[in-house]
């Protein structure tokens, strides 16, 4: 994960480099933004490779010398059925309707979706690590 960090750190420091002067020469707010929030997503996948990479080290695959038997077992947990999100999208969809049509339906939407994720994530925060 090192790799992919480092080239998110430098796909990062040229969002930086052209929002910076694309805000200076254009005065354009809407490009200023837009460039301003590339750079901020691709530095939220810098922050997680690098911090994977921190956690776990090398990889079988970022080894020279490795075996294609060091990738066997069991790869990660992947929950089995699970209505929370089926719950967070019908909250998006409220949410798009509530911001066309009255500010009560979004709030009830933003409340849905705010449950679905919040259940997503803990749904198994008890479960035994192996």
């Amino acid at each position: 994960m090192r790799t992919e960090a480092a080239v998110f750190a430098g796909v990062s420091a040229f969002f930086l480099v052209t929002g910076v002067l694309y805000g200076v020469w254009s005065k354009d707010p809407a490009g200023t933004a837009a460039l301003t929030i590339a750079l901020l997503m691709s530095l939220l996948i810098t922050f997680f490779f690098a911090m994977n990479y921190r956690r776990r080290g090398l990889r079988p695959e970022d080894r020279k010398r490795s075996d294609v038997s060091e990738r066997a077992g069991p790869v990660d947990f992947f929950p089995p059925h699970s209505p929370w999100p089926v719950t967070t999208a019908a909250g998006a969809a409220v949410v798009a309707l509530g911001a066309v049509y009255a500010v009560w339906l979004l709030l009830i939407g933003l409340g849905m979706v705010t449950a679905g994720v919040c259940a997503m994530t803990f749904q198994y925060a008890g479960r035994e690590e192996r």
